[in-house]
């Protein structure tokens, strides 16, 4: 069967890769957060079944929570939206004497079998056994969990989707306005609430095995897989064409930079390829978004007096950019390293402008986080003591990947690109960036009081800043002694 031969041929790949046996920390971490999280909505599933039927005693728990399974579906499209678009890794294959629209449906058809679709029923079987199963019995459980699984399936394909168009351009996000904002239509009429009764009669229906539901949510998955099939089957032919945009555009030259030299110049090409370059250009701009949404829900105080939870959407808005782009540092350029190495510390410079123009990217988190301050949501120290710590020892630790980091990214192939694992150091990193300032601020508040703990981070954060030449330098030193390790790896993952 042509799926469980892609399938071999997948783990196949994924273990002569060179990266497989430097990626078994990143995967017990992967699992450990699995782990975690699949515990922590099984907590909520059983508190929340007593939950319910204490707050709400003329409703059944279960009518209660499919009510509001849309909101459920949005946190979903949320969280996929904040993970990687998937590879369609297509290009191999095309040697093989298999028409690619084959290929294609195989993929979509894993994508729709993927792990994670299953990942929301350690939430709703935990709640279904505690409700469901006195009036239906197990079998009403199973009928309620399929019909689960499908509604997260069909929310995968929709969710690929939106990604797809975006990376092709950023406006293609708006997409979602009109869909959820008629849903929100649908539910908020006056004496209405079409949407939540809809939702609560289809959640009965699957925990009665309505043959209907399971139909109508069939039809719902082959159109939209039928939509992202047709979608992703143009795109890829226009990859592989290498079809180019031949419209005229204004190009900026960035003239202000010359007066800087060397770093200038660094600076000028870190633009020019985060604006001209398809995948750059779509990370940044889905980085704007999820900086845009940590800053609502501070705005809108949606943590309350949780200073832990605001502490950490402070510090991911201004640490977001640096993780996504900063962790990858020189994985860009590995597609044009031995043009980097023919001059004397070209490195050292650019590593220098990446540094800038990093610092200078967070003033965009600050002037949004300026809205909270202003509105009284969160303190004024509190944002600049993370902005500082970020442009100190934050952005120090990310940038030492620069010596580990040997894999290239492409700069334009979106679709049908190789797929690029992560290395251990990268896994270690992220979580160190985003774990170890809290910690420390949570240490500093124990000990003093919080705003005098908010001004020694700005101090650290200054520290850092201020010796920025020093420690870059130390990170070009032994980039060189591995540069000849590095340049081949570069060279073998283009």
């Amino acid at each position: 069967m042509l799926y469980t031969d892609i399938r071999k041929l997948q783990k196949l790949d994924a273990k002569r890769s060179p990266m497989f046996d430097k990626n078994r920390f990143a995967k017990f971490l992967m699992y450990f957060a699995v782990a975690f999280w699949a515990a922590y909505l099984i907590f909520f599933g059983v508190m929340l079944s007593f939950a319910f039927e204490d707050g709400f005693p003329n409703m059944e728990p279960y009518h209660v929570l499919n009510q509001v399974l849309i909101i459920f579906l949005i946190l979903d499209f949320i969280f996929r939206f904040l993970f990687p678009t998937p590879v369609q890794a297509i290009k191999p294959f095309l040697l093989l004497p298999v028409p690619k629209r084959k290929i294609m449906s195989i993929l979509l058809i894993e994508s729709g079998l993927n792990l994670f679709n299953l990942f929301w029923l350690f939430f709703f079987i935990p709640f279904a056994l505690i409700t469901v199963t006195r009036f239906y019995g197990l079998a009403g459980v199973l009928g309620y969990a399929l019909g689960i699984w499908l509604l997260m399936v069909f929310n995968s394909y929709w969710s690929m989707l939106i990604k797809v168009l975006i990376r092709q351009k950023f406006i293609h996000i708006l997409w979602v306005i009109p869909v959820y904002g008629i849903l929100a239509l649908i539910e908020f009429l006056p004496e209405t609430g079409w949407l939540s009764t809809f939702t609560m009669n289809l959640g009965e229906a699957f925990i009665l095995w309505n043959p209907l539901s399971y139909l109508g949510e069939l039809i719902a998955i082959f159109l939209m897989a039928y939509i992202n099939y047709r979608v992703q089957l143009k795109l890829i032919h226009n990859e592989l064409s290498r079809k180019e945009d031949t419209h005229v555009r204004h190009i900026s030259s960035y003239s202000f930079f010359d007066r800087y030299g060397n770093v200038g110049e660094y600076m000028r090409l870190e633009l020019k390829m985060l604006f001209r370059n398809k995948s750059p250009k779509s990370q940044f701009w889905m980085l704007m978004v999820c900086v845009v949404m940590f800053a609502s829900f501070l705005t809108f105080n949606v943590y309350g007096e949780n200073s832990l939870m605001n502490d950490f959407m402070c510090l991911y808005c201004y640490i977001v950019f640096g993780i996504m782009t900063l962790i990858q540092v020189m994985a860009i350029e590995g597609n044009y390293i031995d043009g980097l190495m023919v001059r004397k510390e070209s490195i050292y410079n650019m590593l220098r402008a990446k540094y800038y123009l990093q610092c200078i990217f967070l003033l965009i988190p600050f002037l949004l986080c300026l809205i909270p301050v202003i509105k009284g949501s969160m303190p004024l120290l509190m944002s600049l003591s993370y902005l500082f710590f970020a442009m100190g020892p934050v952005f120090a630790c990310l940038m030492q990947m620069a010596v580990y980091n040997d894999r290239t990214m492409p700069l334009n192939v979106s679709m049908i690109g190789k797929r690029q694992n992560n290395n251990k150091y990268q896994s270690i990193v992220s979580i160190a960036v985003m774990t170890i300032p809290l910690l420390i601020n949570q240490v500093l508040t124990s000990i003093f009081e919080r705003n005098t703990a908010y001004i020694i981070m700005i101090l650290l954060g200054l520290a850092g800043f201020l010796t920025h030449r020093y420690w870059i330098y130390n990170i070009y030193k032994r980039f060189m002694k591995r540069r000849y390790q590095n340049m081949e790896n570069f060279r073998n993952t283009r």
